[in-house]
């Protein structure tokens, strides 16, 4: 099967690099990648030379959160045109009679993606408020891409109201999936009842967390994982990096369990001339709970659906109650002392 489809991608692949004699030397699964599947390719070109690539393509039961792949591929283009730390794009297929579903295609980059083993593995990132500081300036690269975008017109307009339109959005997934969680609804309402304001909302990764970029022995290699992107408060995306439930066992080290959050935050003011809204951070902190509980919950019903049998997926619905409990935690009155919260 794999030598079928090996053979149909060659034309394909050979087109988008300009090499008629192209090869397809390996074609196998990677590690990593909890919602989509990817590939490794190996290439040989008629000059001998050979290019590593990764093809990324639907596993058999995704999420509704998740953009297709020609929309997240859409999205990292105009990501790597701005500058930021992508890997580069070879192209995007929506032709399902090449491997049966669409994909896209990208170089390969070096690194280890692992969130725990970068966590904790100190011989990975180089100096970790380097690569904090590294970090916070590709987000503000990131954040620098603003409305309206004529190759993200599948976007739409900008949430008048990010928070109350990401509260709405989570309370419907949750209603889909027919889940009676009183703890996640309490943390939806306390949501929208402190929601900041968001003047000027801008393109937001979705997912910037440890886990979603790679490191090699000096520092970062690159950003990944564009499927929850869009438009939306920046700040969104620092409180989904400094959330405790992203900082792998290092508590203490708030920004992405790497290194102390005021390193991330240098190198993202110093790259975007903006401030931190400190407060509107800490709401998205609290909002980051949330949604990672709605998003375990919808990776558990994956598996429970028979759509796509996995443990991993299994347990990992299994960490929601985790997550209320640190919603609740952390939104008690003696928790939370709003700034600039309406």
């Amino acid at each position: 099967m794999l030598d079928a489809l090996k053979t149909r991608l060659q034309p394909w692949l050979a087109e988008r690099l300009n090499a008629p004699d192209l090869a397809v030397q390996i074609f196998e699964p990677l590690n990593g990648g909890s919602i989509q599947e990817n590939w490794r390719l190996r290439c040989a070109l008629s000059d001998g030379a050979v290019r590593e690539l990764v093809l990324r393509k639907d596993s058999p039961a995704t999420i509704a959160s998740s953009r297709t792949r020609r929309e997240e591929y859409a999205i990292m283009e105009v990501a790597h045109k701005a500058g930021v730390l992508t890997p580069e794009p070879i192209g995007f297929c929506d032709d399902a009679g090449v491997i049966g579903a669409p994909f896209a295609v990208m170089a390969m980059v070096e690194g280890v993606g692992l969130g725990p083993r970068i966590a904790k593995d100190l011989s990975l990132g180089g100096d970790r408020a380097e690569l904090a500081k590294r970090l916070g300036q590709e987000l503000a690269k990131i954040h620098a891409v603003r409305p309206p975008q004529k190759p993200l017109a599948f976007l739409g307009q900008p949430p008048g109201d990010p928070a109350l339109a990401e509260v709405s959005r989570l309370r419907a997934i949750l209603d889909g999936l027919g889940e009676s969680r009183p703890a996640i609804e309490w943390g939806l309402r306390w949501a929208e009842l402190h929601s900041p304001s968001c003047p000027k909302p801008t393109l937001v990764h979705g997912d910037f967390r440890t886990g979603n970029y790679m490191v090699d022995a000096d520092g970062l290699t690159a950003v990944l994982d564009w499927e929850f992107a869009g438009w939306g408060d920046p700040m969104s995306d620092i409180g989904w990096f400094c959330a405790e439930c992203w900082r792998f066992g290092k508590a203490h080290l708030e920004a992405g369990g790497i290194a102390p959050r005021a390193t991330l935050y240098e190198g993202y003011q110093a790259q975007s001339g903006a401030r931190i809204e400190e407060a509107a951070v800490r709401y998205w902190e609290v909002m980051a709970h949330l949604r990672w509980a709605v998003i375990a919950l919808e990776q558990g019903h994956r598996h429970l659906s028979g759509q796509e049998h996995s443990l991993e997926l299994a347990l990992t619905g299994r960490i929601a109650p985790e997550l209320e409990r640190a919603v609740l935690r952390m939104t008690a009155p003696t928790a939370w002392r709003p700034a600039n919260a309406r």
